[in-house]
Formats: structure tokens, C-alpha cells, sequence
């Protein structure tokens, strides 16, 4: 009994009727209770110098660390209508299959023949562009056979010029020769006269001197005109010679105008070569767009686009085809405040959903179901859910993961930090102070010395 008020019933109740209030009576009890209380003072004292592991709590999901084994989602390069599919949700595909076939929406694309076509026009340019080298190459030949000729006229007006430089040489020779011959005949008549007149020579001398001076006379004036005829055949030799080369330049320079003309229609018939075999090869590549294939073997998890008949645009998505092979990663978040407890090759705790696990956040040794990673990757900017994403892979010297998680599944994880005393770990979070802050390596080294 209390006995608090001031009119005390204690002396009007039997405490041996009841049995509950006479052991509490007893002085025995308080005895209890102090070994009760001092023992679990010393237990919780003792538990407080336990050491407990440091960490990080962050829930996140399994993902990969390559970007190709991601699921990915197919898209259709061109647009096309949906004329037949040869899949369905859930089917596993082997790289190369066919998932499904579209058929052309676009009118400049309609034609059934169109790449026959096409191919047609590449051939017959092909053939005009042969049809030109050939052109170019006869026109060649001109040119060298004009050259040949004019080599040869050339030779043939030169000797006709270099003859009639001699005879010009001849002509003035012999007229030479008659002027010589008429001052010669000229002066026996002259002498003769003398004689005659003297009575010394008679008329029939002197007539047969002045006949031979006429004659002389006629031979000078015939050679002269001889010599004046060769000069003025030398000149027209000359300008033969000079039309010759003029005449062979002129058809020299039309026959290489042609000659560049038609290498310039070559060049752009090229030109349009070069545009109709890539249209043809576009229009070849663009035939097979329509039959989409796995660029992988996976499964088709999701379809977007469905039906038969319903049209698609130029990349839009069509479906998801999730890999078949593909390298577990866990991918987390943790606030900016924990970024510099954590480092490269930090040592992490997972616990995947849907796997049973007991797990012990300050005794990590102590938990089941749990499975080892290493931080893999740090990203170097925030989020934008205002945190900072991690990468962590399998730890090779834990556990190996379970085969049967799959893409996108939840984790809760444990990021272990620093060993310290349970009496600590409580002391931090009642004064709001962070984990401890340390580097393995700098740990490593302090062991060693």
C-alpha cells in the first residue's frame, strides 16, 4: 500500500486474504528489483563498447553497366504502315529475326517498279558516260592526226620555200650575169663604132656588134623579170607556209574545243551518275526497312505500336526487347551530405526484394540473404531528384548474385562505412553529427606502419 492519503484504510485490510499484496508487502521485493536493474545496467553497459558498423541506408534497383544490354527500344527508320507481325509479348528472338513487316506510305515511293527503273537509268548513263570517253578518245586521235599532217605540210612547204629561196638565188645570179654580159656587149659596140669610124671595121661589124648588145639587152631584162617571178613565188611560199599553221591551229583549237566540251557534258553526266546510284542504293537500302529485324537476341517484353494497318512515323518506338545476357549492376542514390564518406571499391550490402534476408544494419556479418557488392562508379553531377547516383557491381569474393533477379527489380542496401561503439553511434545521432569519415587506404597504410 501507498499510504499517500491521510486517512489511511491500511489498518482495516487483512493483508493475509490477499496473497499478490502480501508479496509485495514483503522487503524481499525491493532486493529483486535491484539485481534486476543493476544486471541490466551492466548488460546494456557492455553492449554499449559492441562495435557497430557505420552505413548508409538507400534503396535503388538493378540495372547494368553496359549501355547495350539495357533494354532498348526498336524504332522503324522510315515511316511505313504495319502490314503483319511476327511476334508476340514475351517471345525470346534470336539476333537477325523478323519481328515485323511495314509497307510504304509515302506516294514517291509507290511505284512497284521503282527500283528496276532506277536501275535502268543508272545503266543507261553508264552507257552515255562510255559513250563520251569514247568521243573524248576519237577526238584525241584527231588531234594527233592533225598534228601528223601538219608536220608533213609543214616539211613539204618548207622544201618548196628553201627552192625557192635557190631559185631566187639563180634567177638573181643570172641576172647578174646579164647585166655583166649587156656592159660587155655594150662596150665592144662602142669600140667597134670607133673602129668603124675610123674605117677600121666595117658596117657588117658594127651591125652584128649592135645586134649582140639588143640581145644582151633582152637577156637582162628577161632575167630580171625571172629574178622579180622567183621573189614573188618566194613570198607566196612564205604565206602559204604561215596559212598552213594558221589554217592546222584553227582546227587544232576547234577540234580541242570540242574535246573539252565534251569532257565537261562527261563530268556532269558523271555528276547525275553518281545521283542515280545513290539513289538507287538508298532506294535498295530503303526495301529492306521494310522487314524489322532483332538488332539482338532478347525477349520482346512491351509492344507500343499494335494492329495491323496502323501507320508509324520516322523513328518512332515500336516495341522493347530486354537482352538475353546481361551484367547485374545495382544502380542507388544517396543525399550530398554522404558523398564524401563514400569512395570507389566501398564495400555495400544488398538486399534484393522478394528474397527472404534477416538483416542486421549494424552487423553486417551477422545478416542472412544478404549479398556483397563494390561501389563501381560515382557520378560528378547531382540528380535531378537532388542526389547523387551510384554504381555498384558484384563483389567476385562474396556470393554470387541470384539468377533469377531480373532488369528493374528493387534493392534496399547498406553502404558499410566505419567500425565504432555502439555508445558512439548513439552519441552521433542524438547530437545530429555525420558517419566517421575515413579512407581504406589511408587505413592500409597506417596498418603497414
Amino acid at each position: 500500500m501507498l499510504n499517500i492519503s491521510n486517512r489511511s484504510v491500511y489498518h482495516k485490510v487483512e493483508i493475509n486474504n490477499y496473497s499478490t499484496l502480501k508479496k509485495v508487502e514483503k522487503k524481499q521485493s525491493n532486493n529483486v528489483l535491484r539485481k534486476v536493474l543493476l544486471s541490466s545496467f551492466g548488460v546494456i553497459f557492455i553492449l554499449m563498447f559492441i562495435p557497430w558498423t557505420q552505413n548508409i541506408r538507400s534503396n535503388g534497383y538493378v540495372t547494368t553497366l553496359r549501355p547495350e544490354q539495357k533494354p532498348q527500344s526498336l524504332n522503324s527508320i522510315i515511316a511505313g504502315r504495319i502490314e503483319n507481325w511476327f511476334v508476340q509479348e514475351g517471345d525470346f528472338v534470336e539476333k537477325g529475326d523478323t519481328l515485323l513487316k511495314i509497307s510504304e506510305i509515302k506516294d514517291a515511293y509507290f511505284d512497284k517498279d521503282l527500283l528496276a527503273r532506277t536501275k535502268n537509268q543508272v545503266d543507261l548513263k553508264k552507257a552515255s558516260v562510255e559513250n563520251y570517253a569514247d568521243k573524248i578518245d576519237l577526238q584525241e586521235s584527231q588531234l594527233n592526226i592533225i598534228g601528223a599532217q601538219l608536220k608533213l605540210k609543214l616539211s613539204q612547204a618548207e622544201n618548196k620555200l628553201q627552192q625557192g629561196q635557190l631559185k631566187v638565188q639563180n634567177d638573181s645570179i643570172n641576172y647578174e650575169t646579164a647585166k655583166i654580159n649587156y656592159n660587155i656587149a655594150e662596150t665592144q659596140l662602142n669600140r667597134t663604132q670607133d673602129l668603124y669610124n675610123q674605117g677600121l671595121k666595117s658596117k657588117v661589124d658594127l651591125e652584128e656588134k649592135r645586134m649582140k648588145m639588143q640581145q644582151t639587152e633582152s637577156y637582162v631584162v628577161e632575167s630580171k623579170n625571172k629574178w622579180l617571178n622567183a621573189q614573188n613565188e618566194l613570198i607566196n611560199l612564205q604565206l602559204e607556209l604561215n596559212n598552213l599553221r594558221v589554217k592546222f591551229q584553227s582546227d587544232y583549237n576547234k577540234i580541242k574545243s570540242d574535246k573539252i566540251t565534251t569532257m565537261s557534258e562527261k563530268i556532269d553526266v558523271e555528276s547525275t551518275l553518281n545521283k542515280l546510284e545513290n539513289t538507287y542504293s538508298n532506294y535498295s537500302y530503303r526495301n529492306g526497312l521494310y522487314y524489322i529485324t532483332a538488332p539482338q537476341s532478347g525477349y520482346i517484353s512491351k509492344t507500343i505500336s499494335v494492329g495491323i494497318g496502323e501507320t508509324i512515323k520516322e523513328g518512332e518506338e515500336i516495341l522493347t526487347l530486354m537482352p538475353k545476357n546481361y551484367d547485374l549492376a545495382i544502380e542507388l542514390f544517396i543525399d550530398p551530405i554522404d558523398l564524401p564518406l563514400v569512395s570507389i571499391g566501398e564495400d555495400v550490402r544488398i538486399q534484393f526484394d522478394g528474397w527472404p534476408a534477416i538483416v542486421f544494419s549494424g552487423w553486417p556479418n551477422a545478416s542472412q540473404g544478404t549479398y556483397g557488392g563494390k561501389v563501381y562508379a560515382i557520378d560528378q553531377f547531382i540528380s535531378p531528384n537532388g542526389k547523387y547516383r551510384l554504381l555498384v557491381k558484384p563483389d567476385p569474393n562474396d556470393h554470387k548474385w541470384p539468377e533469377a533477379i531480373r532488369f528493374g527489380s528493387g534493392t534496399s542496401n547498406l553502404i558499410l562505412l566505419n567500425d565504432v561503439p555502439i555508445w558512439y553511434e548513439l552519441w552521433r545521432k542524438i547530437n545530429g553529427f555525420p558517419p566517421e569519415f575515413y579512407s581504406k587506404r589511408d587505413d592500409k597504410k597506417s596498418k603497414s606502419k
